[in-house]
């Protein structure tokens, strides 16, 4: 679910504290709205549209957590407006419900310890890409091509 590559240049300290922020942003949020699915989407757009001019580093972490946190608001949205069905009467509870809300509830689980692990590795100058959200990222997020006193004599990517 989760690979560790290198990524094409060493990111900076300060990169690396913005890219864990990325993540940490939706945990932070979970704490707050949780029984709000949109919370933790609006605190990671938030954040990612702070660092949209950022280096490549940081504009591909946020852009993986954001991607992250959108198909878990699809997911829990439909739960949460299941269960809300629920308790005004207008449904019972099925076979079909409980199933629905342990698949998010592991999905949910699977997503937190992926965000604290990617945080965490994030924070340390490592890159980590999720299954589906890591190529999703790639075709989104392409590296600029500016020139700093860091890299002028380095070659320029392809």
């Amino acid at each position: 679910m989760i690979t560790v590559k290198k990524f094409r240049y060493e990111p900076g300290e300060h990169e690396s504290e913005k890219a864990s922020n990325s993540y940490l942003m939706s945990l932070i949020a979970l704490i707050a709205g949780l029984p709000l699915p949109i919370i933790n989407l609006l605190a990671t757009l938030v954040f990612y549209i702070g660092n949209r001019k950022g280096t490549y580093y940081v504009r591909w972490h946020c852009t993986q957590a954001l991607l992250s946190q959108f198909s878990l608001l699809l997911m829990n949205s439909v739960g949460f407006w299941w269960t809300v069905s629920l308790l005004l009467g207008q449904e019972s509870i099925s076979d079909r419900y409980i199933a629905y809300v342990i698949t998010i509830l592991i999905f949910n689980i699977a997503e937190f310890i992926a965000t604290i692990y990617t945080a965490v590795t994030a924070r340390s100058g490592k890159h980590v890409e999720w299954w589906f959200y890591g190529d999703l990222t790639n075709l989104i997020c392409k590296p600029d091509v500016r020139v700093t006193p860091k890299n002028f004599w380095k070659p320029m990517p392809k």
